[in-house]
């Protein structure tokens, strides 16, 4: 008996992945294997495992990656302050590489012929999944449903689900939902009411934040510890990455801090507009940069700023496994054996205050910049200085 060929699908359980997995099957001569990376979005799995087995479905993976996630995708990205287009902290765009890198392992394992993910025609996560897949199974072939098959709207999609008897959640049979990613750095909300940029975010969506009017009138204190470059700790207490974020998640979303309303430019060319919440993530950026201010000399510093944006490009793209990124991420690591110490923060009402800095780092000099006379400083050098860019400037 010939074996049948096999395909690994990116599977969440809901209503878009569900019709895929009929759809494959349907389509393909083949065994649809359902795999799910955790990455600490919202996940059911014994709806998943139950959904999936209702279609015969025999493997069903669920991998847990939520501490590969933090360490090895936002940690990094963090010490590279990335910023996509001056606010979008890139929530979406660092999760797509480690999902395709963990199908392809899951495809190659099972010696499948093929991987298939739910990303839409229009959107940025089918080129950032698709680019991860061919750096990791370049043989390995890919299938793109929505931009194959013969379902062209959201009626479609619903009555072939009815004919296939798949469960249609209440919220999915009227108007098309808002359009949500979440996992444990942000979620993402598109769609609808935010389609036209005239019109405010409605309260309603915000899923991890606080309204910054409602929240406390009390601010939080919060501590954070870096040792080379990464937060380590949170108040003197260590912890795992996974859980780090997501204490920081907490206490900056109970005090409204991390929304981000946006009108982006997709990798694709098409605009699009929508709403982010990041709040650890928001922490992060602000404490890693006090940090570095005390530790890093001016050059370093500057010089990280100034691959910034080509850095936050790359990744938004999709561009996580290029040459170029791994060469920017050497320059971004160069001198991260320095950052070492912590950053306390004062929490309030969407606001996020440097309360202080300690550092054993001798980067900082106290003796230096005293307003008191001291022989550290050659103030005399100062004359020498300006008389020498005065010529530069009509150089």
């Amino acid at each position: 008996m010939k074996l049948k060929k096999k395909i690994v699908l990116a599977y969440s359980g809901g209503l878009d992945t569900s019709i895929i997995l009929k759809w494959l099957q349907e389509n393909y001569n083949a065994e649809v294997i359902c795999y799910t990376a955790d990455i600490g979005q919202k996940i059911n799995k014994k709806k998943i495992i139950s959904n999936a087995k209702k279609f015969g479905v025999k493997k069903i993976i669920i991998k847990d990656l939520k501490n590969i996630f933090v360490k090895d995708y936002i940690f990094p990205m963090i010490r590279g302050h990335a910023i996509y287009e001056g606010v979008y902290l890139l929530g979406t765009s660092i999760a797509r590489p480690l999902i395709a890198k963990d199908q392809i392992r899951v495809a190659k394992k099972f010696k499948a012929f093929a991987v298939s993910h739910g990303a839409t025609g229009k959107g940025n996560d089918q080129i950032r999944f698709e680019l991860g897949y061919h750096y990791f199974g370049p043989k390995i072939k890919v299938i793109a449903p929505w931009r194959i098959w013969k379902l062209k709207s959201r009626t479609d999609l619903i009555n072939y689900a009815k004919k296939y008897r798949i469960e249609i959640p209440k919220d999915k049979k009227g108007a098309p939902p808002f359009s949500i990613d979440d996992n444990l750095f942000h979620t993402s909300t598109e769609g609808k009411v935010l389609e036209n940029p005239k019109n405010s975010a409605p309260e309603l969506i915000y899923q991890r934040t606080k309204c910054p009017e409602k929240a406390p009138n009390k601010p939080s204190f919060i501590r954070i510890n870096f040792k080379k470059g990464d937060p380590v700790a949170i108040d003197g207490k260590k912890m795992s990455p996974s859980k780090l974020l997501e204490k920081l998640n907490k206490v900056a979303g109970k005090n409204g801090i991390g929304r981000v309303d946006l009108v982006e430019n997709r990798f694709i060319g098409i605009k699009s507009r929508g709403v982010y919440e990041t709040p650890g993530g928001t922490l992060l950026i602000h404490a890693h940069r006090a940090i570095e201010s005390v530790t890093l000399d001016k050059e370093t510093m500057h010089k990280k700023d100034k691959i910034m944006p080509r850095y936050a490009e790359l990744i938004y793209n999709g561009y996580w496994y290029s040459k170029e990124r791994f060469k920017l991420q050497k320059i971004v690591d160069l001198k991260k054996n320095k950052v070492n110490g912590s950053v306390k923060l004062k929490l309030y009402k969407g606001n996020i205050i440097i309360e202080s800095r300690q550092t054993n780092s001798s980067a900082y000099s106290m003796k230096k910049v005293s307003f008191e006379e001291n022989k550290t400083f050659n103030k005399s050098n100062v004359e020498r200085f300006i008389k020498y860019h005065k010529k530069k400037l009509r150089s």
